[in-house]
């Protein structure tokens, strides 16, 4: 178990944050709530556990704030467990974890590198293939079209969609930026899935009209925030939505690959294509040749519409 406080670590944040989720268990069980696995028979599967451990660790993190249960049977009455604010707030350090070992334990140290044929962040990519994306799992937008927005009347918080739209196959495309090249770093062209970055969201408005013909809806997601988001929204005259993972949501749901731009965390350019049921059908990752790639996944989704 988490072990107690020392009376000098009372008032370290660094002690605080791990006598709560310092554990190997607790931080794993955040993990796979994230992805959506949020029944006591579901963590126990993939998590390999004992009963006794995961009844211990769940209590833990109920108690500290970071998961809810919710019912989600009534006879007889099952719960959940669910993450609260406090627990999504976590996203953001599992990503940083993810990323931190993807380059300095399971890679070179390198932040340029190409992904490596059977290495881990394509094993991890094409892992997603056939599992289902959490539901719910909404993000920021800077869509151009608000009346598809989940917005709470007098809500402070920016507008929501969900990352699956309510069409027959959903793409959903992971870019890094859609900043001027003056803003971004000297060596930024040098990190894999970066240049061009704006090339897939041109292209997709293209063949908008012909892939929503086809009952096929496009989302763009990247970490950039929803209003600069909708300023390339208007300047490209760009009709799908375009989502905002700044809080790395999407990214801990789904363990995307990222990479640093200065202290930021980016998403890698990959292309999902997502069915009604939110099962992810077609995976397409490292993305090198961005118009060939385009036209994989529009051929993919109008199969799938």
């Amino acid at each position: 178990m988490v072990r107690e406080l020392r009376e000098q670590d009372i008032q370290c944040s660094i002690a605080q944050a791990a006598s709560v989720i310092g554990d190997w268990w607790s931080l794993l069980i955040v993990r796979e709530v994230t992805r959506g696995h949020r029944r006591f028979d579901d963590l126990l599967r993939e998590l390999g556990i004992s009963r006794k451990v995961l009844t211990e660790r769940l209590k833990h993190l109920v108690d500290h704030g970071v998961l809810a249960r919710e019912p989600y049977q009534a006879r007889p009455v099952r719960h959940e467990y669910v993450l609260t604010e406090t627990g999504w707030a976590l996203a953001p350090t599992l990503i940083s974890m993810q990323d931190w070992a993807d380059r300095w334990l399971l890679g070179d140290g390198s932040v340029t590198g190409a992904p490596r044929a059977g290495g881990t962040e394509i094993s991890r990519v094409q892992a997603v293939l056939g599992t289902k994306v959490p539901t719910p799992l909404a993000l920021p937008t800077g869509s151009p079209n608000p009346a598809q927005l989940n917005v709470v009347a007098g809500s402070p918080r920016p507008a929501q969609l969900d990352v699956v739209a309510d069409a027959n196959a959903t793409i959903l495309f992971a870019y890094p930026s859609t900043g001027p090249a003056t803003s971004l770093p000297p060596d930024w062209d040098q990190v894999p899935g970066t240049v061009g970055c704006t090339l897939e969201n041109r292209l997709f408005r293209d063949r908008h009209p012909e892939l929503a013909g086809a009952g096929v809806a496009v989302h763009g997601v990247s970490t950039q925030r929803p209003d600069q988001q909708a300023a390339f929204a208007a300047a490209e005259s760009i009709p799908f939505p375009l989502l905002s993972d700044m809080d790395l949501r999407l990214a801990a749901a789904l363990r995307l690959p990222t990479f640093r731009a200065g202290q930021d965390l980016k998403l890698k350019r990959l292309i999902l294509v997502i069915d009604r049921s939110r099962i992810i059908r077609h995976v397409i990752f490292p993305v090198l040749d961005i118009p060939a790639a385009i036209t994989e996944a529009t051929d993919a989704a109008r199969t799938l519409a």
